[in-house]
């Protein structure tokens, strides 16, 4: 996908549920600037429910990196942000480095058993960046896509990476109408470029901040619960 060498698998917390028998999905979460694979695990027990087939979360930890806008302080990182403005924020050779990384993982999971169709790939705010970067450049579509509060990076470029069938992927974007990091309306123009480009987003607005709420966990649940019957039907 890039021409950046192949790098050693990240760091990662993994967690799965059910019963000890080989997991049926994988949901890869990445997390957002200055967090680490730690931060979404405890979402799992709310976000699971009762009937779902085994699944296998993996949470990695970004790479640590000079982050220019918090004056360069090192810090767990998909890329360094060096603007404000979301057409230039996301360095692209940290974007780059990172969509490697990405799909190392993705590729262990296959050599695991876990097809790219049985696998989710989500992500709050630098982490949910990635997640749709990576995703517009599938050449084999993933079996959901999950941005929360982001969006997506270099957008004017963003049609000339799109791989022929990456919009078949069905994608779940949220976002708080009171973000103060990365604005409502960058989630809003976000969802209409991934419509532009061929997606059919679920959308979804929540009144609350840069984080996650209880509604949106639910909301969550109910878009897996479909991906997970749909596949299941066709297998």
């Amino acid at each position: 996908m890039t021409d950046i060498d192949p790098a050693p698998l990240l760091d990662r917390v993994e967690l799965q549920t059910g019963p000890d028998a080989a997991p049926a999905w994988t949901i890869l979460w990445l997390h957002g600037l200055g967090a680490d694979g730690h931060d979404f695990a405890p979402i799992v027990p709310e976000l699971v429910r009762p009937g779902w087939p085994t699944l296998r979360f993996v949470f990695p930890h970004a790479p640590v990196r000079a982050v220019t806008i918090n004056g360069g302080t090192r810090m767990r990182a998909w890329y360094d942000i060096a603007h404000l403005d979301l057409a230039n924020r996301a360095d692209e050779t940290g974007v780059a480095e990172s969509l490697v990384q990405i799909d190392a993982l993705i590729a262990r999971e296959a050599a695991r058993g876990i097809p790219p169709e049985r696998i989710i790939l989500a992500g709050f705010s630098q982490g949910g960046a990635i997640t749709l970067a990576a995703g517009i450049r599938r050449r084999a579509p993933l079996g959901g896509l999950v941005a929360l509060s982001t969006y997506l990076p270099a957008p004017t470029k963003a049609s000339s990476a799109l791989q022929p069938g990456a919009e078949r992927q069905p994608l779940f974007i949220a976002h708080g109408q009171f973000d103060p990091v990365v604005p409502f309306a960058a989630g809003e123009q976000t969802a209409a470029l991934l419509r532009v480009l061929g997606f059919t987003p679920e959308w979804h607005r929540y009144p609350m901040a840069h984080q996650v709420c209880a509604e949106e966990i639910r909301d969550l649940g109910d878009w897996l619960q479909a991906r997970f019957a749909t596949v299941g039907s066709a297998g």
